[in-house]
């Protein structure tokens, strides 16, 4: 005879209590309308300054080294940037995971020259908290969000971002 915990955890029914009791306004946090730069620094050490954002659109992906859709996500993400980088559109990433050596690892692993910096709490200030991973937003060269997308996102869709490249 095999015992059964006495109280099952049933993850819709608590995700639907919790948006009932209004969990939903206070634990995601609205997404700001306009990005203000300040200096990044990637995982390499380098440092993007504010001003190289203020010269081209960018898009910005959220991600985690142990998320599956990440990782299928990526491989898309790494594509766009190797099509746009000359052609005026920054691709860079915030990886949420707290080890930085994991992430290098994960990077070095799957042969991502995508820029990566580790998700802070300016991050999410910038972006926005707790929606989930992969988020993924285009922020034109003046500082304004056009496209905010939550979840997976289909190879064809993140190609399709490369038509906010200046072509410069």
């Amino acid at each position: 005879m095999s015992k059964r915990p006495r109280f099952a955890l049933d993850r819709r029914k608590m995700l639907a209590a919790l948006c009932a009791l209004g969990a939903s306004s206070w634990a995601f946090a609205a997404t700001p309308s306009r990005v203000e730069w300040t200096d990044i620094t990637l995982i390499d050490g380098r440092v993007l300054r504010a001003a190289d954002f203020r010269a081209q659109p960018v898009v910005v992906e959220i991600w985690a080294t142990w998320c599956p859709y990440c990782k299928k996500q990526n491989p898309s993400v790494q594509k766009l940037h190797e099509t746009t980088a000359d052609k005026g559109l920054m691709v860079l990433t915030f990886a949420i995971d707290d080890d930085v050596e994991l992430i290098r690892a994960y990077q070095r692993r799957y042969g991502y020259t995508f820029a990566v910096a580790r998700s802070t709490a300016q991050v999410e200030r910038m972006f926005g908290w707790g929606r989930g991973v992969p988020e993924l937003y285009v922020v034109d060269s003046s500082g304004q969000i056009v496209v905010r997308e939550d979840g997976e996102m289909f190879p064809e869709d993140v190609a399709a971002l490369a038509r906010f490249a200046t072509g410069a």
